[in-house]
């Protein structure tokens, strides 16, 4: 009686294959990576994923309302009077007509665009507007993709810390 056995050469290809199919099934099992967005001020540059995402479906207002007030960590960055404040976003974020709104706390300060990148040279972010009080510490400043129709279906977010020249 004879046993069949097999050859070094088809044991390392059954072991590599076993290896591709538990690797394939591990990358299976991870979610795809939301879009980036990114503040940069000078040299500096901060990037963070959405805080408030729906799988690219539209956010409802309340669910907007509570990702603008009550987020609780986000990326912080330094910000000088007159500095250069420079927003951008992966280019995921605007495909299929879909656009980007910046938005200082709670005002926008940018209309809907399909361009990856804005720059607002010497801005003034913390001005008090004429208040009459001193200038804020922080603000927030949040990125927020829009449809084509303007409702929101994603929002990162972002502090802005003053740093006096």
């Amino acid at each position: 009686m004879t046993v069949a056995f097999t050859s070094g050469k088809a044991r390392r290809a059954g072991i590599a294959l076993g290896a591709v199919s538990a690797g394939l099934l591990v990358l299976s099992a991870c979610d795809k990576p939301t879009p980036l967005a990114t503040v940069t001020v000078g040299n500096t540059s901060v990037n963070a994923e959405a805080t408030c995402r729906n799988d690219g479906k539209v956010l409802s207002d309340e669910k907007l309302t509570t990702c603008l007030s009550s987020v609780k960590t986000s990326k912080t960055i330094k910000y000088s009077p007159g500095a250069t404040l420079r927003l951008g976003v992966d280019p995921d974020v605007v495909e299929n007509g879909d656009k980007w709104v910046a938005v200082l706390d709670g005002a926008p300060i940018t209309e809907p665009s399909k361009q990856t990148y804005r720059s607002f040279p010497n801005a003034d972010v913390f001005a008090t507007g004429g208040q009459g009080g001193a200038a804020p510490k922080s603000k927030k400043i949040n990125i927020i993709q829009v449809n084509d129709n303007n409702k929101p279906k994603s929002v990162w977010s972002f502090t802005l810390k003053r740093e006096d020249s």
